[in-house]
């Protein structure tokens, strides 16, 4: 997902539940992948580009369903496979990401590359598909077969040029690499005539990608644990006037066999199937080619010499380990963040630096390293395979509380559309229709207690759902609350959630509510479980100094300045070796650089690191040896989409 692109954003984030938990509890939140893009421009644009100034382009009315069947015209270059393939081996890759990473050595800028949707170390990922090696005779013998001869701009029998527009943001970071994209097509006798729009116009509502107002057209998704991706390749989801413009699918590309199988891969829960189906949706991408991977975006991290366990992660925090970081010296760490967090309760901040540190404070029930799940609160993950999870096919009828397609619980009546048990959406017109039901057993590691040394027990989860399903609370998204039929609070340690009929969360193992401790005695004299939700996020012990069940403690906040973290005796792991954590603010990057270098500071996460000269002066110290220095394939990856069709 484009980073800007806020619409298609939590479309998808919607769709996928990934478990980054409350510091003190609370709901499973949406992960927040955070990168922040300094570029230098280093290529020059070559004599044949028309740069578009950075004019405000004027957002058109939503425009109405248009007759005549618009878009289903085959793009006059485009919708040729080997012109598109062409472009795929006429395509540089390592060269474009050398643009905007100089700084990087030829292995780590291979590390950026992708070959499909998925990153190369997802767990769905398909090693085994057609790949496109920078190789301009093989891209020139395909033009040529295609009929687009001569030079230095092609031209086919008709004498038409081979020239394409080429639509994206006018960020710097992507003017980069797309000059030197330009320079490349040139090679082989394609013109390319960019566009480089604002944000606003690219990304907007009824305007650029959401209209497919593009031939060739660049931006960006972020990929998630779990790969979701119906809305973006199912032939379902191609937006046209006709179905007023819904779907991801900005391409046009219906294949039929990777439609089916991007569907399927969406209507189970058996991680087997779904990675058999994900084979097959990928290996139809990489042979169409109906959208070129370009690069992982660059991620970077740093940390002292004498800290050991620091692993830094594409798609999970640096510190969900901190407990088990060991130290060569000292018994202090200090983390640099160049943002303070706005509050410490989960449940309505979603910000990386409060997620960073709300690792300190809690445990999360799940953690997200390299795209994929692993227990933690949890004894484990709780799947069917484990037996703590059931599937079963259920008849609802008129009246009965369903889940339908656009992820609402509504009471099933004529014109509800839903997905069946066979993974068909089909409207419901009367009589009985047949849906999946969950019904999920969470189990949680017993001995875990709160800082007071108060144990964790079942009034505490009971707390949680009441607060994060409560419309008052605050929360970003109701969305589980809502796809919640019941639960049952078994114990202290176990909690059975039951799903409306047709919810079929693919990440549903992991546990959704945390505990909030419900003893808790604040300052006026009241318990916490006596507060009305709507108090909660003015509440000090909630969102500046809530009761820890993690790994420290937190001692002191210093607005602006400091937060300091003590060793909590009372973590369920034991105490940490590391007994005294400082979280720093520092307000610029170029500072905060200078501090790790000079041991001031001794870790620098990817909250803080840009992908500029800071990142550059970071590496030549790992490379040096005076610090930890990581380069991160980023879950954020750029790609270049072909419009197959025209109006």
């Amino acid at each position: 997902m484009s980073i800007a692109f806020r619409r298609a954003v939590i479309v998808t984030l919607l769709a996928v539940l990934v478990p980054i938990l409350a510091a003190c509890g609370g709901a499973a939140q949406p992960q927040v992948v955070r990168e922040t893009v300094v570029v230098v421009q280093t290529a020059e644009p070559v004599r044949e580009t028309v740069v578009v100034e950075q004019t405000v382009v004027p957002e058109p009315e939503p425009s109405e369903p248009e007759a005549g069947g618009a878009f289903t015209t085959p793009h006059p270059v485009l919708s040729d496979i080997n012109v598109r393939q062409a472009i795929a081996y006429c395509t540089n890759r390592p060269e474009l990401i050398a643009s905007v990473y100089p700084f990087l050595d030829e292995e780590q800028q291979a590390g950026l590359l992708m070959d499909t949707f998925i990153p190369k170390s997802h767990w769905a990922v398909n090693n085994d598909v057609t790949t496109y090696p920078f190789d301009p005779e093989q891209g020139q013998a395909l033009l040529e077969e295609a009929g687009w001869t001569g030079t230095p701009i092609r031209a086919n029998a008709d004498g038409d040029p081979l020239a394409l527009s080429f639509t994206t943001t006018n960020a710097q970071f992507r003017q980069t690499w797309s000059a030197v994209f330009i320079q490349q097509m040139a090679a082989c006798g394609i013109q390319v005539i960019p566009t480089y729009a604002p944000g606003s116009w690219w990304f907007g509502s009824s305007t650029g990608l959401s209209r497919r107002d593009f031939e060739l057209g660049a931006f960006a998704w972020v990929g998630q644990t779990d790969p979701a991706g119906r809305t973006l390749y199912a032939c379902n989801q191609i937006p046209t006037p006709e179905n007023n413009w819904e779907g991801q699918n900005y391409m046009g590309w219906c294949n039929e066999r990777a439609s089916q199988a991007i569907i399927a891969a969406n209507n189970t829960l058996d991680r087997d199937e779904r990675i058999r189906q994900y084979a097959i949706v990928q290996e139809e991408f990489a042979n169409d080619m109906v959208s070129l991977p370009v690069f992982n975006r660059l991620e970077a991290a740093a940390a002292s010499n004498r800290i050991e366990g620091f692993i830094p992660d594409p798609t999970e925090y640096y510190t969900a380990n901190i407990e088990e970081w060991t130290l060569t010296d000292g018994d202090t760490v200090v983390l640099g963040f160049t943002q303070e967090p706005a509050t410490l309760w989960s449940l309505i901040e979603s910000a990386a630096v409060q997620r960073t540190v709300s690792f300190l404070l809690g445990v999360p029930a799940a953690t997200t390293y390299s795209y994929d799940y692993q227990a933690k609160a949890q004894t484990e993950l709780s799947t069917i395979e484990a037996g703590l999870a059931t599937n079963e096919d259920v008849e609802v009828t008129a009246g009965d509380t369903v889940w339908n397609v656009d992820g609402e619980a509504v009471e099933l009546a004529p014109g509800v559309t839903v997905i069946d048990v066979n993974g068909e959406t089909v409207v419901y017109e009367s009589g009985t229709v047949t849906l999946k039901q969950l019904v999920v057993t969470h189990n949680f590691v017993e001995g875990q207690v709160w800082e007071d040394g108060e144990p964790v027990k079942q009034a505490d989860y009971e707390l949680a759902y009441a607060i994060d399903c409560d419309p008052d609370s605050g929360a970003v998204s109701f969305a589980t609350c809502q796809s919640i039929a019941s639960i049952d609070f078994a114990s202290d340690t176990s909690y059975i959630v039951t799903y409306h009929p047709g919810v079929q969360w693919p990440t549903y193992f992991v546990a959704p509510f945390s505990p909030y401790p419900s003893h808790q005695e604040l300052s006026d004299g009241r318990v916490l479980a006596d507060v009305p939700a709507s108090e909660w996020s003015s509440l000090v012990e909630i969102v500046e100094q809530p009761l820890s069940r993690g790994p420290f403690i937190l001692e002191s906040w210093e607005k602006g300045q400091s937060m300091t973290f003590q060793a909590n005796p009372n973590f369920f792991l034991g105490e940490p070796e590391v007994k005294t954590v400082v979280v720093k603010f520092i307000a610029d990057t170029n500072q905060a650089v200078a501090q790790l270098l000079t041991g001031e500071v001794d870790v620098l996460g990817t909250e803080t690191l840009g992908a500029g000269a800071e990142v550059e002066t970071v590496l030549q110290a790992g490379t040096d040896g005076d610090v930890q220095a990581f380069t991160i394939p980023s879950a954020t990856w750029e790609h270049i989409d072909f419009n197959l069709n025209i109006r």
